[in-house]
């Protein structure tokens, strides 16, 4: 074994220093990945937050133990040997309970074979919607501030992202205060745009859409022949009774929209990266392809422990208890910052909420050398110094709007 060892690591030394000596791999870039960039907010302030010992209210990822009913059935699939490969566009049990949740909240019966499609994760639903639907010198329709993967996957396929922000009516107290600019949206739609891409509720500032906005953006986009893509991640965890309505539903709209959900927003399991998309058998269709071609399938004992969890929501009272708990967590924090003299945005949706440092004086963060925005100087001084991690909100907007958060 002695010998074995120092062979292998003689061996190893010319791999080593040929990889070493290895031509700089940027060059082979394409020009699509060319656009991008490895680096994030999320690469930047998650290991920031480890590196000092900081509490991370950043990324979107809970803190506490899943249910243990959903790593029991999870478990149990591993055990029962769901280990190989399952139907590339999803489990069968998973698509069934899904087509049952969804068949109810449409209210419309969905074909689990033919109108669903399981996803490593939304990221991938959103990734594959763009390469399946756009091409070369396409449009496509996004709402500032927007989730950080809309653009990239935009321009991967591409075509071209359309920033649209959204604007604070007077001052930002409940995020029902950030509002849409019908003419601007309208202004901004040309012959060259296929899709417009929203987020329900929104990921920031936790906007619940109105049923107004979506009869105006379903209306918009049956006079345009526009694509919708409906990203509802955070459909279970809304606020106050705020309504939480489907575009998919509304007259007109179900031949033109997908619908994305996600198992780690819904059962609070990032890590298993289960989505889904549903929308008519003509576009589940095409996304296949395109999913297929990607990862092929996704890894089926977690599908099998999400279609446990989706079979028993209903009799387990599963979202309304965690509407209830999110909400406990929203209103603490909300507290929290009011005393700190930070004044929050009151989310409608979703588990992220806005703060306005503006009451916190330069002096004490800003570096005149550093050449980033207030909010990633203030963001990493919060890190440091004051031991909690928070994610700077202009990240979420595209260069013309990043003023807006910064």
């Amino acid at each position: 074994m002695r010998s074995a060892s120092r062979l292998l690591r003689r061996r190893a030394v010319p791999v080593l220093q040929k990889r070493s000596n290895a031509t700089n791999t940027k060059s082979y870039r394409s020009d699509k990945v060319s656009t991008l960039s490895s680096s994030s907010v999320w690469t930047e302030f998650t290991p920031l937050a480890n590196k000092h010992g900081a509490v991370n209210l950043g990324q979107g990822f809970p803190d506490f133990a899943p249910d243990e009913w959903i790593l029991d059935a999870t478990s149990a699939a591993l055990k029962q040997g769901l280990v190989q490969y399952t139907r590339s566009p999803g489990h069968l049990r998973l698509v069934n309970a899904l087509s049952a949740v969804y068949g109810k909240r449409m209210g419309r019966e969905i074909n689990p074979l033919t109108q669903v499609l399981t996803t490593v994760g939304a990221t991938e639903a959103i990734y594959i919607c763009m390469q399946a639907f756009l091409s070369a010198g396409d449009e496509c329709i996004i709402f500032d501030p927007a989730y950080d993967s809309y653009g990239p996957s935009a321009l991967m396929a591409g075509a071209k992202p359309v920033s649209v922000p959204l604007r604070v009516k007077g001052k930002s107290v409940s995020s029902g205060d950030w509002v849409l600019d019908r003419d601007e949206l309208v202004s901004k739609i040309t012959s060259k745009t296929k899709m417009i891409l929203i987020n329900n509720p929104m990921n920031v500032p936790g906007k619940v859409w109105s049923r107004s906005d979506l009869e105006f953006i379903a209306e918009l986009a049956q006079k345009k022949d526009l694509l919708v893509v409906c990203d509802e991640v955070y459909e279970w965890i809304t606020y106050d009774g705020k309504d939480h309505l489907k575009l998919a539903t509304f007259p007109g709209m179900w031949d033109r929209t997908l619908t994305i959900g996600s198992a780690g927003k819904s059962f609070s399991l990032t890590g298993f990266k289960i989505g889904w998309i549903i929308g008519p058998d003509p576009l589940i269709d095409a996304l296949s392809c395109a999913h297929q071609n990607t990862v092929f399938s996704v890894g089926t004992p977690l599908q099998e422990g999400i279609a446990v969890a989706l079979e028993q929501s209903e009799s387990r009272n599963y979202f309304p208890e965690l509407r209830s708990m999110f909400t406990k967590k929203r209103d603490a924090l909300c507290q929290v910052l009011k005393a700190a003299g930070l004044q929050p945005t009151v989310p409608e949706g979703s588990y992220f909420i806005l703060a306005d440092t503006s009451v916190v004086k330069d002096s004490l963060f800003m570096d005149p050398n550093d050449k980033s925005s207030r909010d990633f100087q203030f963001c990493r001084w919060l890190t440091k110094h004051i031991g909690v991690a928070a994610i700077p909100p202009s990240a979420f907007f595209s260069a013309p709007y990043k003023n807006l958060a910064a």
